[in-house]
Formats: structure tokens, sequence, C-alpha cells
């Protein structure tokens, strides 16, 4: 297999998305996280553009180790000298250049000759290769240029010591079949090309930026430039999440192969969408929140039956635990089942039905089931059974400067049973009393707590999740008080471990 490079410039195209900027910091933090994911090249920033893209280019260049560290340049001395200054701290960096080659850029946007705009390329790439060994040179808008004028360009500027040459469609203008053919041509036609890398930057304009680089690529491309959830200008870049899982999904395909660790995929792009304020759509390709979610009665039934009838990809391979079966109005019984189980519930036939009729009936009310409704359609089946144990009292002493200490009291079988204990804060202390009582320890492994009302005395809804024998049990409890809610969820999720058990 050949290996695909993978060029990132979220830092750099990715923050152009409108609303999307990001301090040197969160910059800093997403480059480690690139990092980690394993892309080949980062392009940092623009450190012409700005001060601030200075530094962080600069600081992403020192504190980054891996990846090649790139900044972008206009085909200007002064941005050429601007980005090897920010460079220059990475041990391995690069200088993008990048100049226009379509005729409508060059006659309005530039106002050059095309000799002019050649000359100028090459001029650049030269000043740049006397600073750098590794220099990248993109034809902006090369999808629209003259086959002939960019064949020129491309083999002028590799002749002059570029190492990379860009094929941009910056417009995302082309479709597959003719963006494959321009690389094809370029292969065929500039005889210096196998001294470079050949690389494509697509855009999404028309939603065909993944599938135009793809292209590509089987015409000879071995560099791929893209962005964290396709961020970038207007409709943003090819997503580095979908090129890669399509190479790693159908490998006898493409027969190509990256450096990109996928578990990291679904971890990266989080962290792309929290630090710019930009939410993934739901049904974002590879790492949007209904990728690995299934709703449709028939679509449940096949995912519970063999996973891979309806996912070509496991969740795991993009570092996601597993799928989500949500619950709606197009679940079935299969979902349905799955989900009593999964929430520690073993109902007799008679009452799963009429649960099941309870959940069809909610669902045609609501868009989805959650869990916490499902427990309260099934505890109504259960809600003359008594608890095992009911609180009783609690005591919490606490205080910044004071250790907590928590005192509980719990009946079972009109009996009281009483411990204390102290821990990380009320709640914790609680929770380790609760567990002396029992006569065993949990594994938490979710805790949350909200207003269901307003005001200062506002009910609090305290929701947690007990992972026992490699079961979810919820437990949910409500109060006023928030301290007393957290005590009632935690009974809940015990007493429904302790009823299944039984």
């Amino acid at each position: 297999m050949e290996n695909i490079i993978i060029f990132d410039t979220t830092l750099r195209d990715g923050e152009q998305s409108p609303g999307a900027s990001l301090n040197t910091k969160q910059k800093l933090e997403i480059a480690y996280q690139l990092s980690t994911l394993g892309v080949d090249v980062i392009e940092a920033g623009f450190p012409a553009s700005s001060v601030g893209d200075f530094e962080s280019v600069s600081l992403v260049a020192k504190k980054t180790k891996g990846p090649v560290i790139c900044g972008l340049a206009r085909a200007l001395s002064n941005d050429i000298d601007v980005c090897f200054d920010a460079v220059k701290y990475a041990k391995k960096n690069r200088i993008h250049i990048f100049l226009a080659t379509s005729p409508i850029h060059m006659k309005y946007k530039l106002k050059m000759s095309s000799e002019d705009v050649f000359q100028m390329a090459v001029d650049a790439v030269k000043y740049a290769k006397n600073k750098i060994s590794d220099v990248e040179f993109s034809a902006e808008d090369a999808s629209r240029s003259e086959i002939d004028f960019l064949c020129r360009v491309v083999e002028g500027v590799i002749d002059a010591g570029a190492t990379t040459v860009n094929i941009p469609d910056t417009v995302g203008y082309s479709v597959p079949s003719e963006f494959g053919e321009i690389i094809s041509k370029l292969f065929s036609k500039v005889p210096n090309i196998h001294k470079a890398v050949i690389s494509v930057h697509c855009h999404n304009d028309l939603g065909l930026a993944t599938a135009n680089s793809l292209s590509a690529a089987i015409s000879g491309v071995r560099q791929i430039e893209c962005t964290i959830n396709g961020l970038g200008e207007r409709a943003g870049n090819a997503s580095l999440e979908e090129i890669v899982m399509c190479i790693h999904t159908r490998k006898k395909l493409f027969n190509f192969e990256t450096n990109i660790k996928t578990t990291e995929i679904s971890k990266t792009s989080k962290l792309v969408s929290s630090l710019t304020g930009i939410m993934i759509q739901p049904n974002k390709a590879i790492v949007g929140g209904n990728a690995f979610a299934h709703e449709a009665g028939i679509h449940q039934h096949g995912v519970l039956a063999k996973a891979q009838t309806y996912e070509i990809m496991t969740p795991q391979s993009i570092g996601l635990k597993s799928s989500s079966i949500v619950l709606g109005k197009h679940s079935g019984r299969h979902a349905f089942e799955k989900k009593l189980t999964e929430l520690g519930f073993k109902l007799t036939v008679k009452e799963f039905e009429k649960s099941f009729s309870d959940f069809k009936a909610l669902a045609d009310k609501k868009k989805n089931v959650y869990d916490e409704d499902i427990e309260a359609i099934v505890e109504n089946e259960f809600a003359e059974e008594k608890q095992i144990y009911e609180l009783s009292d609690i005591f919490i002493s606490s205080g910044s400067s004071v250790k907590p200490i928590a005192k509980i009291k719990l009946k079972k079988d009109k009996k009281l049973f009483f411990a204390e204990s102290s821990g990380d804060g009320p709640v914790d202390s609680s929770y380790k009393a609760i567990e002396k009582i029992v006569g065993q320890k949990f594994k938490l492994v979710d805790y949350s707590l909200k207003s269901v009302s307003i005001g200062k005395d506002a009910v609090g809804e305290a929701i947690v999740k007990i992972e026992h024998k490699g079961k979810i049990f919820v437990g949910r409890g409500t109060s006023t008080d928030v301290i007393e809610a957290s005590v009632k969820a935690y009974l809940s999720a015990i007493n429904r471990i302790l009823r299944t058990r039984v």
C-alpha cells in the first residue's frame, strides 16, 4: 500500500470559518491533539496576516513534536521572511507559498499577465528555497486554470525547488471525474512531476470535496489537505475524518494507507468543535451525533443481530465506545428489550408488553424517548413493589476548610442502619456511607444534576449511572436539597441492582 500524506489545515483554513477564531493557547491545544492523531503536516497559520498569527505559528513550531509545521505565505519576499521566522523553530518545517493561476483571478484579483504570474511563482519558490529545504507551492484556483498554463507553472516551480506542489479546487467548482482528469493530465504532461509530491486542497462548495480529493489520489496525488470536521472558508474543506475513514474502510479499493490513529478521530473532532464553538451537524459523516445512531426498528434489529448489517465501520474504530440505539416511534421490540436489559430491568412477558405499549404511546408524543422516560414507564409496573433500602435521614458536615463527613440512616425491613464516612465532598461522602451499609462498593460511571423548576427553592434532579457486572443501572432522585436528590438517585440505582439479583 502507498502512503497518503495527511496535511491538516484546521489551524489555518479551518480557522477562516466565520466565527471560528482561535487564540494562541487554543491553537496549541489543537496542535498537540493533531500530533497525537498522527497527521503528517500541520499548517499552523498565515504568519504575515497578523502579529497574533505569527505568535501562534511560532509557538506551535516550538512546542509541537512529530508533524512538519507549515506556515502559509503569499508569493512575496516579506511574507516568506515572516513565515520562515515563525516556522524556523520546528524540527521539521515548511513554507507554503500560494499564487492564483486561473484567468479570472489573474485578470480581476492580481491584475497580472500569465507571464508575470509564472515568473512571480518561480522567483518566490527560489527565494524560499534559499531559506528552507521544504517548500510547497499552491496554484490557487487550479481547477479553473488553463491546463497548459497550469502544467507550465507546475514544471517551473518544481525546477525552482518546490518539494510539494498543491493543486487546489479553491472554490469547490470541480467534480470527481473532471478533477481526476486534471491530475492525470499533469502527470502525463509535466516532465519533472515525479520530483515533487503532488497534493490537492479541495473545498466543499458543491459537497464534493472528499470525492474530489479521493479521485485525485486515485490519479496519482499523494498528499491530501483537509481539516477536522471539514471546517474552512464558505462551505468548508475536505473533511479529514471522511478522507481517512474512506481509505481505512475501503482499503481494497484504494490500496492506500495513512499514519492517522483513527481511534483519536472522535476526540479530535469534539475538541475542535468545542474550541471553535462550531457545532457538528448531527448527520455529519463519521463524527456526527447520528453517524452511529439507529432509530428505525428494522435497522435496530439488524444492528443488534449483526452490526455490519447497517454499520460499515465500527464506532470503536474512531474512538467511540459503542453505537447508539435511539428509541423513538420507529423503534421495535428488539431495541426496547435491549434497552431494558441495559437499564437492569427484568420483566415478565405481561410486564414487558404493557411497558412496550406505554413506550409506543409516549414515542408518538415526543421525538426521542430517553432512559429516564423508560425508567418512569417501567417503574409504574414496580410501583407497588417495596424498595429494599429507603432513605431515613442525612446529616452532612462540610465546608471549604472542613473535612466533609456524611451520616446516613437507611431503612430495610423496618430496621434502621447507620453509617458515617468522609470523602471528596458531601456527595462522595454520602455514597461511601451508603456502601458501608449495603456492604459492597459500586462503580459510579456518570453523575449529573439539573434543576427541574425555577427559583431559589427549585427542585433538583440527580441522575446516576452505576456499572455492575457489565451492565449499567440508572438511578434518579429529586429534592429541593441537591445532596438529598443525589443520595436518592444512588439508592434508586442500588435498589435496582439488588432487585435484579433477587
